[in-house]
């Protein structure tokens, strides 16, 4: 089905001149052949396989599939080459000009739609037309600047019938330098076809600026009943042109922080003439610029426009789901990342064919950076995380599992399911979704499970990390890293991943009422930890403070040598090995000084164990409401990891009423007695 034209009420396409077929072009000029100048038989002959190249397109021109119309389309810049190739093949001359320049047009717009963008070697052809229309005047343009070429041409020449053919070809440089992002010259040419000598109108209020004025002011020149034919008429590009140079100016306002004006822009370029793909684009954008001026609900207005316009635009949900995300409504956000996973696992079915009337269309001439980051296809891989992650922030766990379980099988299941690195990636490190993975299962009661994920990630790290990693930052790092090499930080995430894997099985141990066997994995996880050696030089800081400043890393290594200190003192507790279990709560508290929970624990072994004395030092120095756990952040809202904040969010905090009034009492007592 041939892809339809988003066309607005008033600004719709002119309609093309079409002769009925079978009927002949008038002969130019009053004579016959015999009669007729030099070269005016190849002239009319070489009109005519225009005209007939043209109306065969025309005519073959219909919604079918896309490689015939592309076939066709190849079949017919090859032609209107060898003809261009023919006139080209004489020396410049006036007479031929016209025919030259429209034949010129027609073969550079079959080109550029078979290469689906415009190149050099198109802008090099219309310089080239150019520097023959100067020759044929008597003059040089070998050594001017495309820019200078335009100015000389439309001053020198100003021949009634050269006005149409020149016009439609600058029509096509500006798609060029449209398609390049050169708007400076882009508006110059128009200042030119628009005649200088006329003032441009101001720029309407909010939506335009000098070149859509410039774009809405020029008057195209009329066709002669005896021009050749054209392929795709001026009217139509001038349309395209000013719908392009709103879309990639609201784009560049977008990419600036210029939100009111790109929204100006975005809307203007959506009233403009497009196709629905890239009408459902615009609306894309519109949504994206809505939302950052802090209308969510008016984004949604137009991103759910964008997908009833063309429902393969999936960048849109993608966007859909990120606004429900930034609303809290969980359940639509859910539902648009299910929709856009389904969407993505889905057969692609075949393009939709463009209308072939349009060789040159909107598509070609706006494709910037900004545009293909913003529509840029997720991967099925990345969309089920987001879904297994967001379920398992929701507080959905049993959702969470299942995805997390759908989406290790993928990753398991051979390349074809990995996700290319970059930047924009929403899927993180494998051994990080494997820990994601094993929190959901131990969150879900399925600790068996839980113990045999986190193994997979303890045997393909045991080979990585070496004995003894020794990591030194100068004082003068400033909050980099510069002195630890790529290698050595790939170790530093591996020792964190092996022991964040130690953590878990251990809790899930714990769960399982084996205080042994979690004793062992807390253990393993802390001896694992011992491993990284941290040195700063030349510093007040000791090395751990220092580097968890530059390296993310090491603070959430400081987080689990916290939780496994306390989580193996419980279970030394567990056991009534109190004065084990005592040592690990101080070390927990050396190690994350005033931790909650850290400071709970150590007053419960020092109670236990007669230690009145220092219990009510350590209550005097840390009261409990003092400091609160807060989930996944410390103090310093230093964010965690994902797969530590149920360990975060669950840490066991005693909380004995009783041991609160034992020890205010104990505190008035030892301050009345002398």
């Amino acid at each position: 089905m041939a892809q339809r034209l988003h066309q607005p009420r008033g600004r719709g396409p002119s309609e093309e001149r079409r002769r009925p077929r079978g009927t002949k072009r008038p002969r130019r000029g009053g004579g016959g052949d015999g009669d007729a100048p030099s070269g005016a038989g190849c002239l009319r002959a070489w009109a005519e396989e225009n005209d007939e190249l043209a109306g065969t397109w025309r005519a073959s021109r219909s919604p079918g599939p896309g490689r015939a119309a592309q076939q066709a389309a190849r079949r017919c810049r090859l032609a209107f080459d060898s003809l261009l190739r023919k006139i080209q093949g004489l020396p410049a001359a006036l007479p031929s000009l016209s025919l030259e320049l429209t034949v010129l047009y027609n073969a550079l717009l079959f080109a550029v739609s078979e290469s689906d963008g415009l190149v050099e070697g198109e802008a090099e052809r219309i310089n080239h037309g150019l520097i023959r229309v100067l020759e044929a005047c008597g003059v040089s343009g070998q050594d001017l600047s495309t820019e200078e070429l335009w100015q000389k041409v439309l001053q020198d020449v100003t021949t009634e019938e050269m006005r149409a053919p020149l016009h439609r070809l600058g029509a096509l440089q500006g798609a060029v330098w449209l398609a390049a992002n050169c708007l400076g010259s882009v508006t110059a040419l128009f200042r030119l076809l628009s005649d200088a000598k006329d003032p441009v109108p101001s720029p309407a209020a909010g939506s335009e600026n000098e070149l859509l004025a410039l774009l809405k002011a020029w008057s195209v020149p009329a066709e002669g009943d005896a021009s050749p034919i054209v392929v795709q008429s001026t009217r139509d590009l001038k349309e395209i042109l000013w719908t392009s140079a709103a879309f990639l100016q609201g784009l560049q306002g977008l990419e600036a922080g210029n939100l009111s004006a790109a929204l100006s822009l975005l809307q203007a370029a959506a009233a403009g003439f497009c196709s629905k793909r890239v009408l459902a684009q615009i609306y894309t954008c519109i949504g994206c610029c809505t939302q950052q001026m802090g209308k969510p609900q008016t984004a949604l207005q137009h991103l759910k426009r964008a997908l009833q316009v063309d429902f393969q635009c999936l960048s849109a949900l993608s966007q859909a789901a990120a606004v429900y995300r930034q609303l809290g409504e969980t359940d639509a956000e859910l539902e648009a990342l299910a929709l856009l996973h389904k969407a993505l696992e889905t057969p692609a079915q075949e393009a939709v064919s463009i209308d072939p009337c349009f060789l040159i269309r909107t598509e070609l001439l706006v494709h910037t950076p900004a545009l293909a980051s913003l529509l840029s296809r997720s991967h099925p891989s990345e969309v089920k995380y987001q879904l297994a992650q967001r379920c398992l922030q929701a507080g959905r766990v049993g959702q969470a599992v299942e995805h997390y379980l759908d989406l290790l099988a993928l990753l398991q299941e051979g390349p074809q399911h990995q996700v290319p690195l970059h930047g924009r990636s929403a899927l993180p490190r494998t051994p990080e979704v494997f820990l994601e993975a094993a929190s959901a299962l131990e969150q879900h009661g399925r600790h068996q499970d839980a113990i045999a994920v986190c193994e997979e990630i303890i045997g393909r790290t045991g080979d990585l990390i070496p004995e003894t990693l020794r990591l030194e930052l100068s004082s003068s790092a400033g909050g980099e890293a510069p002195g630890v090499l790529p290698q050595e930080r790939e170790s530093l995430r591996c020792v964190v991943w092996r022991a964040a894997a130690y953590l878990h099985q251990a809790r899930a141990w714990t769960r399982l009422g084996e205080s042994k066997e979690a004793i062992t994995q807390f253990t393993r996880c802390l001896n694992v930890l011992l491993r990284v050696q941290l040195v700063s030089a030349g510093s007040s800081q000791s090395g751990e403070e220092m580097m968890a400043d530059a390296l993310p890393e090491v603070s959430v290594l400081q987080k689990i040598r916290l939780l496994a200190l306390i989580g193996r003192g419980s279970q030394f507790l567990e056991l009534g090995r109190d004065k084990e279990a005592l040592m690990n709560f101080q070390r927990s508290l050396q190690v994350s000084p005033g931790d909650p929970a850290a400071v709970s624990h150590l007053l419960q072994a020092l109670w236990k164990l007669n230690r009145r004395q220092e219990a009510a030092a350590l209550w005097q120095k840390f009261p409990a409401d003092a400091a609160q756990a807060d989930g996944q952040q410390d103090v310093l809202g230093r964010p965690y990891p994902l797969y530590l904040a149920s360990c975060l969010q669950h840490v066991n905090i005693p909380h004995d009423e009783s041991l609160a009034l034992k020890l205010q009492d104990y505190v008035r007592t030892s301050s009345q007695d002398p």
